[in-house]
């Protein structure tokens, strides 16, 4: 057994690995981590004190839980890792099993759901009730570590031992000018997503099988709650409050009620904060060709239609006009937000014809939903303002008019070579 050098951690492992972990596939991958207790051990400590540093807490904070990490051989890099918390004399401890061959983000992420449930179960006095981690916050905080310094806090074993000297198969980035920097590359050519999307991913986003929109869009509304005013010392009140409610939610909308009362006032904070860093972010456009694929399938709605109501559900697309003719209004409105806030994202990226399109597109929606900037507002009394939406009808008309547009100016780019090399149709 190994012990950390603070004697909060200690390691252990079998004595016999697992078949994988020499393998050269295995060996050659830069996406898995091959662990072994010694490294290990210094690891978790390097990750305890990024953690600590991005979450505002003195270096010389006690900590009151120990961890055992239990190495087990992997069956394939496939194998899960599970998390135990235990409530033994008014202490709370805590045993991690990883296989020795893992992916890096599983790997990180599961490192610091541990230790930000360390640091929630500080006061908790509960035996039955371990707190719930929202995924977005231990994902993000997770996704920024490895973005700090990967090549530090990722030890796997050496790749060879060339001329006597280990050597490790690793991805090299630039650190210390832009942690965020992963995250854009990966949000320039996808949206944000929502914070409802957020608070309940897929399994796919989860493993990263979303080509990381995911773990980026968790990236980045992490790093802008720490930056509000107080931004640390609330994530440490919300990770404190959480044993002492039902659900993450209760916590969260209780620590920052200032800023946020209701789930409406977080996600147009998010959205003004993802359009934000999008713009920001746009440091090359999309070719023509790119931008007209994009639009078109900007314009399309995804939904899950039943043949009755025994039958499986199958998914497919509809227009804009289809799904403000034939859904509910609730759903009406929540699909045609997020397709509102999908348009202004990509503006940024969208050839300069196609960014005007999208603009169109974004005023007419933004219409009829009522949005806030909307200067048909008709105030009854100061406590209840009621927005005048653009009629249906009128909302169908431009609509169609866009469309039009649309499909003649990509009439025009087929046959015209030059604008199909990337230049301006507006000559």
């Amino acid at each position: 057994m190994t012990r950390s050098v603070s004697g909060q951690f200690l390691v252990s492992a079998p004595p016999q690995s697992s078949w994988l972990i020499n393998r050269p596939e295995i060996v050659a991958n830069t996406n898995l981590v091959r662990l072994e207790p010694a490294l290990l051990a210094v690891t978790v400590e390097r990750i305890k004190v990024l953690l600590w540093q991005q979450l505002g807490l003195k270096p010389d904070s006690p900590w009151r839980g120990k961890i055992h990490l239990l190495l087990r051989p992997a069956h394939s890099p496939e194998d899960d890792v599970t998390i135990t918390s235990s409530f033994m004399m008014g202490n709370w401890s805590y045993q991690v099993t990883l296989p020795d061959v893992v992916p890096k983000v599983r790997y990180a992420r599961a490192l610091c759901a541990v230790l930000l449930l360390e640091i929630a179960n500080r006061g908790n006095k509960y035996p039955d009730r371990s707190p719930e981690i929202p995924a977005w916050l231990l994902d993000g905080l997770a996704q920024q570590l490895l973005d700090e310094d990967e090549s530090k806090l990722i030890l796997s074993l050496p790749a060879g031992m060339p001329n006597g000297a280990p050597m490790s198969s690793i991805n090299e980035k630039a650190h210390g000018l832009d942690t965020l920097s992963s995250a854009r590359d990966t949000l320039q050519n996808a949206a944000a997503l929502t914070f409802n999307q957020l608070s309940w991913p897929t399994e796919e986003q989860l493993n990263g099988d979303d080509g990381g929109v995911y773990q980026a869009s968790a990236q980045l509304f992490v790093h802008e709650l720490l930056h509000l005013p107080g931004g640390q010392e609330k994530i440490q009140a919300l990770l404190s409050r959480l044993p002492d409610c039902l659900n993450w939610q209760i916590a969260f909308y209780g620590v920052f009620k200032n800023e946020f009362s209701r789930p409406i006032e977080v996600e147009k904070w998010w959205s003004l904060r993802a359009i934000d860093f999008a713009a920001h972010a746009a440091t090359s456009q999309w070719t023509l060709a790119d931008s007209d694929e994009r639009l078109a399938e900007l314009l399309q709605v995804p939904v899950q239609i039943r043949g009755d109501s025994n039958s499986l559900p199958w998914h497919t697309e509809i227009s804009l006009q289809s799904a403000i003719r034939e859904l509910g209004p609730g759903q009406r409105d929540a699909v045609l937000s997020d397709r509102l806030r999908d348009l202004e994202l990509a503006q940024f990226r969208l050839a300069r014809p196609f960014a005007i399109l999208a603009a169109g597109y974004r005023d007419v929606l933004r219409d009829f939903l009522g949005g806030s900037n909307n200067p048909r507002v008709m105030i009854v009394n100061r406590r209840a303002p009621v927005t005048k939406r653009l009629p249906v009808r009128d909302t169908l008309r431009k609509l169609d008019a866009l469309d039009t547009h649309r499909r003649e100016l990509a009439a025009r780019l087929n046959f015209n070579p030059l604008l199909q090399n990337g230049q301006s149709a507006n000559r």
